[in-house]
C-alpha cells in the first residue's frame, strides 16, 4: 500500500498547539514522518498546512508569505501583546475617524522594522524568548525587517476601540507586534484580541479541513503542485522519467537559477531540480527514486 503523500490543510481550532495537530494526524494516518509549515499560537485559528511523508522535503520550497484577519483592541497593553497575557495598562482610546485610522496604518505598510514580542519563539542568547519571559525576564529583542504587502482596514468600532485588519505579510511577521505598535503610535496602547490565518505556504482557508477526531478517517491529501504554482515547471517524457528517477541530470532549455518543479508524464510531481549552469537540471529532490 502506497504511503500517504501530499499536504493536508487543517483549520486549526482554538486551544490546540500546532504540535498537537501534527500528533493527531500521525495517529490518524499511521505515519511518523509528518511536519507542519508555520506554527500557530494556541489561541490562533486557521490555515495550518501539514506535509505527509516525503512531502515534508518540499516545505522549504513553499512560498513563505501568509495572510491573516486580526482584531486589535486599542487601549489595552499586555505583557504578551495579546489578550492571553497579563494586562499592564488600560487607558481610553482616541475617537478617530476611519480616514485617520487608515492614514496611521501607512506607517506599517511596505518594508518595516519590527520588534518581536517578548513572548515569542525568537532565540535570545540561545534560548527561546517566551521561556525567558515566563521567568519574568525583560529582553531587548532586536528589530528585524519584515514586509507588509497589504494592510487593509476592514472595520473600525470607534465605541469599543476595536480594529479589524486584513494583513498579507512576509514570513517572520508578528501580528501581535503590529497590534502593539499601532497602539503605541496612537498613544493609547493596543494588543491583539483575536487572529485567524486565512492563507499560508500557498494554501488557502477554502482548502482547509477540520482537525479529524482520533478514530475518524483523515482527509485525502492535496497535491503539492497546488502550492508550487509560482515556480518554473519542467515536464518529463517517459525516457527522461527513468533518468530522473535514477538521479541523472536532464536537459533544460534555460539556466534559470531558481529551483524548478519537475513533473512526471502523468502530471504528478517527480521532484525538484536546480540548474547546473549548462542547460541541465540537477536533481535536488527525487520522488520514487530507483537504482
Amino acid at each position: 500500500m502506497r504511503a500517504p503523500f501530499g499536504f493536508v490543510v487543517i483549520d486549526k481550532p482554538q486551544g490546540f498547539t500546532s504540535h498537537a495537530c501534527v500528533s493527531r494526524l500521525r495517529r490518524c494516518y499511521g505515519l511518523k514522518r509528518i511536519g507542519h509549515g508555520g506554527t500557530l499560537d494556541p489561541a490562533v485559528t486557521g490555515v495550518l498546512p501539514i506535509a505527509l511523508g516525503q512531502a515534508t522535503r518540499l516545505l522549504p520550497y513553499l512560498p513563505g508569505e501568509k495572510t491573516y484577519t486580526g482584531l486589535i483592541q486599542l487601549g489595552t497593553t499586555t505583557d504578551s501583546d495579546d489578550l492571553q497575557g497579563e494586562v499592564i495598562k488600560r487607558q481610553s482610546h482616541p475617537q478617530l475617524r476611519w480616514s485617520a485610522i487608515d492614514a496611521a496604518l501607512d506607517k506599517f505598510r511596505g518594508q518595516i522594522e519590527q520588534r518581536p514580542p517578548q513572548v515569542s519563539a525568537v532565540h535570545v542568547n540561545g534560548e527561546r524568548a517566551y521561556a525567558r519571559a515566563r521567568r519574568g525576564e525583560m529582553m531587548d529583542i532586536p528589530a528585524r525587517t519584515v514586509t507588509i504587502h497589504q494592510l487593509q482596514l476592514m472595520h473600525w468600532d470607534v465605541n469599543r476601540g476595536l480594529l479589524r485588519l486584513n494583513v498579507h505579510c512576509s514570513a517572520g511577521t508578528y501580528i501581535r507586534a503590529i497590534a502593539r505598535d499601532i497602539g503605541e503610535l496612537l498613544g493609547c496602547g493596543g494588543c491583539l484580541a483575536s487572529l485567524r490565518r486565512t492563507q499560508a505556504l500557498g494554501f488557502h482557508i477554502y482548502q482547509a479541513q477540520p482537525l479529524p477526531e482520533k478514530d475518524q478517517t483523515p482527509p485525502v491529501p492535496l497535491s503539492p503542485l497546488q502550492a508550487l504554482n509560482g515556480m518554473p515547471r519542467r515536464n518529463l517524457n517517459l525516457s527522461e522519467q527513468r533518468d530522473w528517477r535514477c538521479g541523472r541530470n536532464i536537459h533544460n532549455e534555460t539556466n534559470d537559477e531558481q529551483a524548478t518543479v519537475v513533473c512526471n508524464p502523468d502530471g504528478s510531481i517527480a521532484g525538484i531540480g536546480q540548474s547546473n549552469g549548462a542547460n541541465q537540471l540537477r536533481p535536488k529532490i527525487v520522488f520514487d527514486a530507483i537504482g
